[in-house]
């Protein structure tokens, strides 16, 4: 879905023309070392910078979404949430969105799927939805594509040509009928849409021990019903990469810890959106899987677990 490629010896010759230049301007000084250079809906470059400091520089096509995330971002890292604390706003570099960040190295991902596990996952995910809650930014729309379920396209899925210029019957029909359901049933809701991060996945959060660290990829925040965003999330909890969905009791243990913990019961129609949306990223990602000719690791998982979770749907 979000494939990521990771080199950790880049030479300075091989950064962007445009990279040295823009840490002079905007950080004070040019790189003299790379750390690494990660690349996948962006591309990530940790820095050594000539005065000492260690920077991560974030580069990504502007749609528009940019300023509202980095300054979500900002706002929790101000209020203490363990991020990333941006060193400066976004600014256009052509056709890019570039910001800088702060490296905050260390930490290891939380292995597991099993409902211990989760309930450690839900109290960070309530941690950082109370700390958004009193956020006003502009909605940064379009949301993230493996959770626009919301798009105005038509068919299922959000148009995405190099997706769906590949051969569909590709896709297994039950993974099509799953997500028309599921979509379905979260366009059918009526709650009030608030910003939440929507890649809440294993891989983008590092521990010490059981505590957490840092959590990542706030690119992909997304305004959808509170109860959409936590249902994906204990949906996409265990993901370290290839497709994945926990069991379905790891999923109540985190919607349930999830309310504990915000101090609040959802409604019953809640209850339905967030198990609805618990199925969409996986199928979303064992659609790609598939359109890219590889043996989906979740598809058993999604096949054994998509009729329970759409009873609890109501969809």
């Amino acid at each position: 879905m979000r494939q990521t490629w990771h080199s950790p010896c880049v030479a300075l010759d091989d950064l962007p023309d445009w990279l040295p230049v823009w840490c002079a301007e905007h950080l004070g000084a040019e790189p003299v070392g790379v750390r690494f250079e990660l690349r996948s809906m962006s591309t990530v470059f940790g820095l050594r910078l000539a005065d000492g400091q260690d920077v991560v520089v974030k580069a990504r096509e502007d749609d528009g979404r940019a300023a509202s995330c980095v300054a979500a971002q900002t706002w929790l890292a101000d209020k203490g949430f363990p991020c990333p604390r941006p060193l400066t706003p976004p600014v256009g570099v052509g056709v890019l969105a570039v910001h800088t960040e702060e490296f905050r190295p260390g930490g290891e991902p939380l292995p597991g799927d099993s409902p211990d596990v989760a309930v450690r996952y839900a109290e960070v995910f309530a941690r950082l939805m109370a700390g958004l809650a009193g956020l006003a930014v502009p909605p940064p729309l379009p949301n993230p594509r493996w959770s626009r379920w919301d798009h105005r396209d038509p068919g299922v899925w959000p148009s995405i040509r190099s997706l769906d210029e590949l051969d569909q019957s590709a896709v297994p029909a039950y993974v099509v009928d799953t997500a028309r359901r599921v979509r379905e049933r979260l366009l059918a809701a009526d709650l009030p849409c608030v910003l939440g991060h929507a890649d809440f996945e294993a891989q983008n959060l590092c521990w010490h021990g059981t505590r957490v660290w840092s959590v990542h990829d706030w690119d992909s925040l997304a305004w959808q019903p509170e109860a959409a965003l936590v249902g994906a999330a204990s949906g996409v909890f265990p993901k370290t990469g290839p497709a994945a969905l926990p069991p379905i009791e790891s999923s109540a243990a985190f919607l349930a810890a999830y309310q504990d913990h915000r101090g609040r019961r959802f409604t019953e129609e809640e209850q339905e959106v967030a198990w609805a949306a618990s199925l969409w990223t996986a199928a979303h990602d064992v659609r790609w899987e598939a359109l890219h000719g590889k043996a989906p690791k979740a598809d058993d998982a999604l096949r054994a677990q998509a009729a329970e979770r759409l009873r609890r749907a109501n969809a």
